[in-house]
């Protein structure tokens, strides 16, 4: 049977012992990565940690970095990616690592937190339905970003995260792209101010990492872009 040397990073935030320890893994037929992942667990390392729910690409817990890149490991096979028969495993970056492959998303959430990336309307549950409609340039513009689902690939392949890591980030300024489009919300302006900052839109330098690397396909930096002019014309006319 085929053999994959599969090298994993391990390490705590406890002890600060950090490694890569290497495993033969048997190769199979349209075999993912979180397979591979999951047979170290269950047949040679026990105690290696790692998060995962859904396998089918809907919770994005499984993301990790896979041969230097950020990826959702259940949706990666290894025939794209094992390189002469290797593959490397480690945490996502720009992240905290926990223990071995899980990150600490807390600072990630926070910076969504802080990009005001929560809906605020007015209606209550006693209010009839708000009806949007579909064909409407903001709709549009906020359906090319809704479909985050909060994976932190965007965010561990941002280069400007690495070098500033107050910046809020791709993942939380799309989220906020997405609800000042939303004619349903009533923080608009306050959303522009929180994303007008330093650690906001314009210190993205559209290198374009995130868009390259989003699983699902969207655009973080065309929202960061809509940002930067919804920020400018509120900034005109002083509105900040």
């Amino acid at each position: 049977m085929e053999v994959l040397k599969v090298s994993i990073w391990r390490g705590d935030a406890a002890s600060h012992a950090a490694g890569v320890t290497v495993y033969d893994v048997p190769r199979h037929d349209s075999q993912t990565v979180l397979d591979v992942v999951t047979y170290v667990q269950r047949h040679l390392q026990p105690d290696l940690s790692y998060r995962y729910a859904c396998r089918v690409g809907m919770c994005g817990s499984c993301a990790m970095t896979v041969n230097g890149r950020a990826r959702w490991t259940c949706r990666t096979h290894v025939s794209k990616v094992a390189m002469d028969g290797r593959l490397d495993i480690a945490p996502l970056a720009n992240l905290p690592v926990v223990k071995d492959l899980v990150t600490d998303m807390t600072a990630f959430f926070d910076k969504w937190a802080s990009a005001k990336g929560a809906f605020d309307g007015e209606r209550t549950r006693h209010d009839p339905f708000a009806v949007v409609a579909p064909d409407t340039p903001e709709r549009r513009a906020a359906d090319a970003g809704i479909e985050c689902i909060g994976c932190g690939v965007c965010y561990a392949s941002c280069d400007v995260v690495q070098w500033r890591p107050e910046y809020l980030g791709p993942a939380a300024l799309n989220r906020a792209w997405t609800l000042v489009n939303d004619e349903r919300d009533v923080a608009g302006q306050a959303r522009l101010r929180a994303v007008a900052g330093d650690a906001g839109c314009h210190s993205c330098h559209t290198q374009g990492s995130c868009t390259e690397r989003c699983p699902k396909q969207l655009s973080p930096t065309t929202s960061i872009a809509g940002l930067k002019r919804r920020v400018g014309r509120a900034a005109m006319k002083g509105e900040l």
